[in-house]
């Protein structure tokens, strides 16, 4: 009776039941505020096609995204003619220049003469810094313009909320709803595979890795893809252990597992 109850527990210790899950499940959280103008619920439970699902209102941000392209292109030719009267400006500055320092020791040109030709090349040269100093404040300008471009772009990126070949594991969100940065709003799941997960003892872990998966009754190719170092904080004395499968035709499909 003893040998018999040594024998029963020896097999039960080598098979473990688990159910099918997704290899992987992602909550999507909006990184963004606003109000949700699209929930497709229609969706849920049915694979995406990397369309939109969520949608949050972006009318304002695409205006101002609008406003910004306009104007930035307007900076864009100021620049461009600033740095043209610039290029002129050097052009001015050397001939006068040359003027000046050639009559400025002749003692045939009255003082008045070369004060006027000094005069004259030095306030070319105070155009040219204010034009110089335009050309920075612009360049300032497209610098902030194309942030805000950016940030603007990256927002209406993330009301925008799409999956493809993922399956759609809950909406949860309402059209109406108002949302605020990290509020869960979907959760999705990679079901391009499934994921066995048992809990092993000590014992049975050893040359686990040599020995062939069975599941319900049949022989695998399958190996083990995890094995969780330290011990479970629910399963006292196990360690979690995960298997990776096909994805099979309906999840949550519990299998038999046996090593041997």
């Amino acid at each position: 009776m003893i040998l018999l109850m040594s024998l029963l527990l020896s097999l039960s210790a080598n098979e473990y039941y688990s159910k099918a899950e997704p290899y992987h499940l992602y909550t999507l959280q909006a990184n963004v505020a606003g109000l949700v103008v699209k929930a497709d619920e229609n969706l849920e439970g049915k694979k995406l096609r990397g369309g939109n699902f969520i949608v949050i209102d972006d009318e304002l941000d695409q205006k101002e995204l609008a406003f910004l392209k306009e104007k930035k292109a307007s900076y864009e030719k100021s620049l461009e003619l600033n740095v043209k009267m610039n290029e002129n400006y050097t052009v001015m500055i050397e001939k006068k220049n040359e003027n000046y320092e050639r009559i400025k020791n002749l003692p045939i040109k009255s003082s008045v003469e070369k004060d006027k030709e000094f005069f004259d090349l030095s306030n070319t040269q105070n155009q040219q810094l204010s034009t110089l100093e335009k050309i920075e404040t612009i360049h300032t300008t497209l610098s902030d313009t194309a942030l805000r471009i950016a940030q603007l772009k990256r927002n209406i990126k993330d009301k925008h909320i799409s999956a493809k070949n993922r399956v759609l594991y809950s909406l949860d969100v309402k059209k109406g709803q108002v949302v605020a940065p990290g509020m869960n709003l979907a959760v999705v799941a990679d079901v391009s595979k499934a994921k066995l997960t048992i809990f092993l003892n000590a014992d049975d872990l050893k040359n686990i890795k040599n020995k062939t998966i069975y599941l319900n009754d049949e022989k695998t190719a399958y190996k083990i893809d995890k094995i969780w170092p330290l011990s479970d904080a629910e399963h006292i004395s196990s360690y979690k252990t995960e298997i990776l499968i096909k994805a099979p035709k309906q999840f949550s499909q519990l299998y038999k597992i046996e090593f041997k």
